[in-house]
């Protein structure tokens, strides 16, 4: 009976896939250390989250060299390598407006008037933040999701400041308390900057955002608001603007507000 042949050769075991193939997609199995690349995109400035997504599904984003074309793909923040292609799109704008008292930042309700009905010019555009109806003032409104994100960010620290005229006397006792920080929904509102112009009318400057948080902070100090007008956001001030004025912000403004 013939002796079997020797092989010769030998099936190598497959070795590990490439980085790509297995690092994990849900955000909730990255290891510590990862994160999302559209997130991470967005941290550096590069695009807003929801441009990063588009940018990674077209083909534009490379990790060490390598195209990802998939969303949610795990990066290692200290070692790995983004690149983003730079893609033309619409031409980014920002336009700074005077809100007039009286309309909505954003529709709540069909028959309400909202910032879009009011400056229809301005449809393609998106406001960043809010004030409330019976508030007035200065809002940004852009298609620059790097901006938004910049002045929306949690730690953010764009200052905001607004002109408040109470009904009754602003004791300084209530000035110390909206300086201090009060308690809303059991979280203490971080330290303001607040200047009294007169007995009732003082500036406060705020570095958060909370729904309707300077008329709850006065609430608690037992002042009633008249009149609430937002004067400044970040070195952008209102100036000599009339309610309805529209202004475009200049690209070294806009870049300047990304950085603070």
């Amino acid at each position: 009976m013939a002796k079997p042949k020797k092989r010769l050769f030998y099936r190598l075991p497959k070795g590990p896939k490439p980085a790509s193939k297995q690092r994990p997609k849900d955000a909730s199995t990255l290891p510590p250390g990862y994160e999302r690349l559209e997130r991470a995109i967005a941290h550096q400035g590069l695009a807003s989250r929801r441009e990063a997504k588009a940018l990674i599904k077209a083909g534009q984003v490379q990790v060490n060299g390598k195209i990802v074309r998939e969303t949610g793909f795990g990066i290692l923040l200290e070692k790995d390598k983004i690149t983003v292609k730079d893609v033309a799109g619409p031409e980014k704008e920002a336009m700074m407006i005077y809100k007039p008292r009286g309309i909505e930042t954003t529709k709540t309700a069909p028959e309400n008037t909202d910032i879009h009905d009011r400056f229809k010019a301005l449809t393609h555009l998106s406001p960043i933040g809010r004030l409330d109806k019976d508030s007035e003032g200065l809002i940004i409104m852009t298609n620059d999701g790097t901006l938004t994100r910049a002045l929306t960010k949690e730690d953010s620290t764009v200052e905001k400041e607004y002109l408040v005229s109470v009904r009754e006397i602003a004791t300084p006792d209530a000035v110390a308390k909206l300086s201090t920080g009060i308690v809303l929904d059991k979280v203490k509102t971080k330290p303001a900057i607040v200047k009294k112009v007169s007995r009732s009318v003082f500036t406060i400057v705020l570095t958060e955002g909370r729904k309707h948080q300077i008329r709850r902070m006065c609430d608690a100090c037992h002042l009633t608001i008249e009149s609430l007008v937002r004067i400044r956001i970040g070195h952008l001030k209102i100036g000599s603007m009339k309610p309805g004025f529209v202004k475009r912000i200049p690209a070294k403004d806009i870049e300047l507000l990304k950085k603070t």
